[in-house]
């Protein structure tokens, strides 16, 4: 009688591991996002070079009345991706002086017109960037 349990339960074990390794698990893969790069061979420009975007951020910077009003001022650091067909993304502070001044860095550097992208590999390729 003891023989056949074990008999039993060895071919309840097996049955039940069979059932196990018959089934199949789908894994649906996230795509993943697209590799952002801080250097490449070719690194994104502005239009016209870097003095064009100093002549940009200078005409179009409105330093806020309040933050003149309240003596407010300092340097935001911005950090923004120039993506692969040149707009502007992901735009963030780094390092901020005051909600006043750093809302302004972020929405100038939104408003830029389109880069010339980086290149990786002869790839366009997205690239993060930061500005002063």
């Amino acid at each position: 009688m003891k023989t056949i349990q074990q008999l039993f339960l060895v071919m309840l074990l097996t049955f039940m591991g069979s059932i196990s390794f018959a089934q199949e698990v789908e894994v649906k893969e996230e795509p993943l996002e697209e590799d952002v790069y801080t250097i490449v061979e070719n690194m994104p420009e502005f239009p016209g070079g870097q003095d064009s975007m100093f002549y940009f951020l200078a005409k179009n910077v409105n330093y806020p009345k309040e933050a003149i009003e309240q003596g407010i001022q300092g340097k935001v650091f911005v950090n923004f991706t120039v993506n692969k067909d040149g707009s502007i993304g992901d735009v963030h502070v780094i390092r901020g002086v005051h909600p006043l001044l750093d809302n302004e860095a972020v929405r100038v550097v939104k408003s830029f017109p389109k880069w010339k992208p980086g290149i990786q590999r002869g790839e366009l390729v997205r690239v993060s960037y930061n500005l002063p």
